[in-house]
Parts: C-alpha cells; sequence; structure tokens
C-alpha cells in the first residue's frame, strides 16, 4: 500500500507550519521518513525540501556510533546540496536539503531515489558493523 505524504512550508523564523504545498504518493521506505517539509531560503527566496531520514528499528547504543561511523554521506551529492548528521534524535538521522520543485512527479521521483539510496547505504552498513559490537563497547 503506498503512503500519501503532505508536504507543508514552514516558516523559517516561528516554525509553524503554513501552507500545505503538495501530496505526495511513495511506494515504499517511508518509515526510514522522520519529517519532510519545505522551507524558504533566506538568500535566494526559493523553497528548499528539508528531508529527515533515520534507521527502520531502534539501534542499540554501540550501534548509533558505528552506523555515523560507515555510512558514507557522499551517496547524495547527485541528489542533494547539503546532508548533515543530525544527533538530536534516539536513532542516527540525516537531514537531507534540496531544491523544492512544483513539479510533483520529478519530485516524488528524486524522494523515493533518495529514500532507495538510504535504505541500501543502510543495509551495507548493517552488514559491515555486523560484528564490530566489542569495537564499540
Amino acid at each position: 500500500m503506498d503512503t500519501v505524504l503532505v508536504i507543508m512550508q514552514k516558516d523559517i523564523k516561528t516554525g509553524f507550519l503554513e501552507k500545505e504545498l503538495a501530496s505526495l504518493t511513495i511506494p515504499e521506505n517511508e518509515n526510514l521518513i522522520i519529517n519532510l517539509f519545505a522551507i524558504e531560503d533566506i538568500k535566494t527566496k526559493k523553497l528548499k525540501m528539508c528531508l529527515r531520514l533515520s534507521t527502520e528499528r531502534d539501534v542499540e547504543d554501540w550501534e548509533y556510533s558505528a552506523i555515523f561511523d560507515y555510512y558514507d554521506t557522499d551517496i547524495f551529492k547527485e541528489y542533494a546540496e547539503n546532508i548533515t548528521e543530525e544527533e538530536n534524535y534516539y536513532n542516527p538521522a540525516w537531514e537531507i536539503i534540496f531544491d523544492y520543485t512544483d513539479d510533483i512527479n520529478e519530485l516524488e521521483k528524486k524522494i523515493i531515489k533518495i529514500l532507495s539510496i538510504h535504505k541500501n547505504e543502510l543495509n551495507d552498513v548493517y552488514k559491515i558493523i555486523k560484528d564490530k559490537e566489542s569495537e564499540y563497547k
């Protein structure tokens, strides 16, 4: 079953969600999304998408650091202008910033692609760290 996500524009000063911009249909990996919204760039006055992603499960304490150590954020360079690790969440999280577009099909494809890349990278990281628990405890 597909998931429908609503993109809201967030006021940069107040942090409040102001208005609905679009609805997207995401067929898979939607469970990796913490939140998404659009925000106006102060310098360019253009809308930017802010997509926050995490893991699909709660991770153990030692996995938290290991996942950040082995996760390659460079894999998003083609799709995002900025990606940062977010340490204020219970599980590892990343904020991915890219240009908003009114072309809903293009926006859906981009988010679906980012989710796919993220899911594959997480799976690779899980394989790499599965035997590294002793190094992180």
